[in-house]
């Protein structure tokens, strides 16, 4: 067995985070502090937060630990499938990969929007 989590921040929950959601911070805090978990931040959705409350892309790359996943050929092409960029990176970067085998989790605050696809969600929501 693996202590490995890998946990992904998608615009809901970069916005809560920048709004002191307590839940989204004790996250954030555990992947800081925590051996083997791995915080993520997809660019596109990153983009959509700080478009959603001003400020929030600068707050979340601050946060220690918090690894910036650029839109690379992959993700591109993914994002090009789908109707938001934000949700669309997020749900590529959670599939299984080599660095992730067993892909991620996808964190947020409004769970519903992930109904249906094939990923494991964490809702944040109060």
């Amino acid at each position: 067995m693996t202590n490995v989590l890998h946990v992904i921040l998608d615009d809901t929950a970069m916005v809560a985070a920048g709004s002191g959601n307590v839940l989204a911070s004790r996250l954030i805090h555990r992947a800081h502090a925590t051996q083997g978990w791995f915080l993520y931040a997809p660019t596109c959705a990153l983009v959509e937060a700080d478009r959603t409350r001003s400020g929030t892309a600068e707050h979340i790359v601050a946060l220690p630990n918090v690894i910036v996943l650029d839109l690379d050929l992959s993700a591109a092409l993914a994002v090009a499938r789908d109707a938001t960029w934000a949700a669309a990176h997020v749900e590529h970067v959670a599939r299984p990969t080599p660095e992730r085998p067993d892909g991620a989790v996808i964190v947020t605050i409004t769970p519903e929007t992930w109904k249906g696809r094939p990923v494991r969600v964490l809702d944040l929501s109060p």
